[in-house]
């Protein structure tokens, strides 16, 4: 017996409502600064605490990235898991370990950490105060792809656990699938031999055009293999101000230490102004112009920034060519806008503290 399928109206209809619902109710998940003392703590079953800046499960959704804060205290050593996704960390007050695959890393304040997708993961805490770090990750976008996975493996022994999924290393000839198999073995040889860890104390951070100063904290730059997270920090001086600029896909700008304000407008010159502080997180949403300030007159304001450019931007790029998904003003104006940073004196580079 045949089967007719219908939806009772065109293929048409269909998508244009389906477009227009889903851009109507994604526009209610925007947010432009998520107040630090607007993320509530909650405690799991992996014996630390998690909030969420900016993701699902905080009931703030996104595409690419999320953004969870986790506190672990003194004395607990976490439970362990792993996921289909790459995570970065950036501690920003305590001191303890990270155990990834086995192989244990010791941080503190300011320093970073690369979780590979598949990897094994725990924490600890073997010091006298609370432990606090930030996590960003692109659970998102493999979720979008139906991708996303996770395992919890409770208190089991590392040793006891399965590896990451085995994959062929290598096949004779020169056909397209040897050729594949040879190409995907090469990038997971590179994937996981990749760098884990940034010690605060190695970073150096170096003036650019645009007026501030700064440095990688996690990139391919640097020997990082993740799935297209990159995480920069900068440092704008006393009173000054960033130049513009706009790019798509979705930032977060993590305000390590100081306070100041963010212009964030569809045109240079027609938006608002967004003040943010220590432990708030700046959204910037898709092309959209901004510029940030530090307000105070003394100190200099230091901002993580995290974005997925290795990826899903550079997917964009190819496929929008030739339109530009990286614009700032003309180097005249851009020169302005920055003014004589050869002039800052920057402080010697301390380690942040909490809060």
């Amino acid at each position: 017996m045949a089967t007719r399928t219908t939806t009772g109206v065109t293929h048409y209809h269909v998508q244009k409502k389906r477009r227009a619902d889903f851009l109507e109710e994604w526009r209610q998940y925007r947010n432009t600064v998520v107040r630090r003392g607007d993320v509530v703590m909650h405690d799991t079953t992996r014996g630390m605490r998690r909030g969420v800046y900016v993701g699902a499960d905080g009931d703030r959704p996104t595409r690419s990235m999320d953004a969870l804060v986790h506190e672990i205290d003194p004395g607990v050593t976490s439970t362990v898991h792993r996921h289909s996704w790459d995570a970065m960390l950036f501690v920003v007050a305590g001191w303890g370990w990270t155990e990834i695959d086995g192989e244990r890393v010791e941080w503190g304040p300011g320093d970073s950490l690369h979780l590979p997708a598949w990897a094994w993961h725990g924490h600890g805490n073997e010091g006298s105060e609370t432990a606090r770090f930030l996590s960003f990750s692109s659970e998102p976008m493999l979720e979008t792809m139906g991708m996303a996975f996770q395992e919890d493996a409770g208190r089991t022994p590392v040793e006891q656990l399965a590896p990451r999924p085995p994959y062929t290393a290598s096949i004779e000839g020169d056909d397209p699938y040897a050729r594949r198999v040879r190409r995907l073995a090469k990038d997971q040889d590179a994937r996981r031999s990749g760098r884990l860890h940034t010690s605060w104390d190695d970073l150096e951070l170096l003036q650019t055009p645009r007026g501030t100063r700064t440095t990688f904290l996690l990139d391919r730059a640097i020997g990082y293999q993740a799935s297209g997270i990159t995480m920069a920090m900068f440092e704008i001086g006393p009173g000054r101000g960033q130049s513009m600029h706009r790019h798509p896909g979705e930032a977060w700008l993590y305000v390590v230490e100081g306070r100041g304000h963010t212009f964030l407008g569809t045109e240079p010159d027609k938006g608002e102004e967004h003040p943010w502080e220590k432990g708030d997180i700046i959204v910037v949403d898709h092309f959209l112009w901004h510029q940030h300030f530090n307000d105070d007159p003394e100190k200099t304001a230091k901002v993580v920034r995290i974005h997925m450019f290795d990826s899903l931007l550079e997917t964009m790029r190819v496929l929008t060519d030739p339109v530009v998904l990286f614009e700032e003003p003309p180097e005249a104006i851009r020169d302005q806008q920055a003014g004589d940073y050869s002039a800052i004196e920057w402080p010697a580079l301390e380690r942040p503290t909490w809060p």
